[in-house]
């Protein structure tokens, strides 16, 4: 039995605000991860906060379990302390099952919801994972006297998260989005792999046999999260909430993580997530869409005056729905553009 559709933009808690009818869409190519228990990352995060769409302190995986408390603070003191401006600032919060999940949430609501955007869930595997932090968070905001509604993002992690990807993506007004967890998909899934996302060089298509045995036959690297990331992008399109790519283990081989960004990119994400500074830049460049594009994508929609019909442009066939495709880069490039001099001098927005 499902909620009724009148009920579903109800505050769940007597006091909480309402929630929003649409996900904001501010530039979002990178969620930059970051320590707030490691006191060297914690002094840089206000500035690194300039450089970034989405900052995150990272309670998670990645923090030591003797660290956990120091880097709830920590992320309480950094939120508390600056203004982020026009960046939003996330957390990643302890898995539901921890032992840290509601003091990680409770104190955080408490001393910094009203500086907070996005709460990241680890491992969820279902909405009932979603319908408990939902009801939660709408305790707290009523307790607390927020005015504005913490947003949810999801990271899909598990196979059974996977399995039920679009129930989760429509669980809550709250959803903000879904992010590929691959490390512990992985690991879910029994997959024979020990990177953190990106390819396997034993993951292939062969060409078929030649003539003759010494002929050579040529084989092709695949994608092995390909399947996962269009099944993530369709739910997240579906629900109206936004997909990003998770992280890119290997730090030093720019050249591999930039052309899985660009995969993610092409096939619908809105953004990534950056482990180190080096990614930052490989994010902003690749979900950033190319000037070229952005000025075809103009030439098409003044062509094509009230989008129906058809015309042709340098031997190529524009109807209606590329007019919808043009609309969806040209769109990007405006947003980026406008916190972004720039994209906007190198758009000619």
């Amino acid at each position: 039995m499902h909620r009724s559709p009148r009920d579903f933009f109800r505050p769940m808690a007597l006091g909480a605000p309402e929630p929003i009818r649409a996900i904001p869409f501010p530039p979002s190519r990178m969620i930059h991860f970051f320590d707030p228990s490691n006191a060297k990352m914690a002094a840089k995060a206000p500035s690194i906060a300039r450089k970034v769409d989405i900052l995150l302190g990272n309670l998670e995986d990645a923090v030591a379990a003797d660290k956990k408390e120091a880097a709830r603070q920590g992320f309480i003191e950094i939120a508390k302390a600056n203004d982020f401006g026009e960046t939003q600032l996330w957390t990643r919060v302890n898995a539901l099952e921890s032992p840290w999940f509601l003091d990680d949430v409770m104190q955080i609501l408490q001393a910094a919801g009203d500086k907070l955007d996005v709460i990241m869930v680890p491992k969820v595997e279902g909405p009932w994972d979603i319908h408990y932090v939902d009801r939660l968070l709408a305790q707290l905001e009523a307790r607390f006297s927020l005015t504005k509604p913490i947003l949810v993002h999801a990271i899909l992690e598990t196979a059974l998260g996977v399995s039920n990807v679009e129930s989760i993506a429509m669980a809550s007004p709250r959803m903000q989005g879904l992010s590929l967890g691959p490390a512990d998909l992985a690991a879910s899934r029994r997959m024979k792999t020990t990177r953190v996302g990106g390819g396997h060089p034993g993951y292939i298509v062969r060409a078929d046999p030649g003539a003759s045995e010494a002929d050579p036959r040529p084989t092709a690297q695949q994608d092995l999260w390909h399947y996962t990331m269009a099944r993530m992008v369709d739910a997240c399109a579906a629900a109206g909430i936004l997909p990003f790519y998770g992280p890119f283990g290997d730090i030093r081989d720019t050249v591999a993580c930039e052309d899985q960004f660009r995969n993610a990119f092409l096939l619908g994400c809105v953004g990534a997530w950056s482990l180190h500074p080096v990614q930052i830049e490989i994010a902003k460049r690749v979900f950033s869409p190319p000037a070229d594009e952005i000025a075809w994508a103009k030439r098409v929609i003044e062509a094509m005056g009230d989008g129906t019909g058809a015309v042709m442009l340098d031997g190529k066939m524009q109807d209606d729905a590329t007019v919808k495709q043009c609309k969806v880069a040209l769109d990007l490039a405006r947003s980026l553009a406008e916190r972004d001099p720039e994209l906007k001098e190198r758009y000619q927005l």
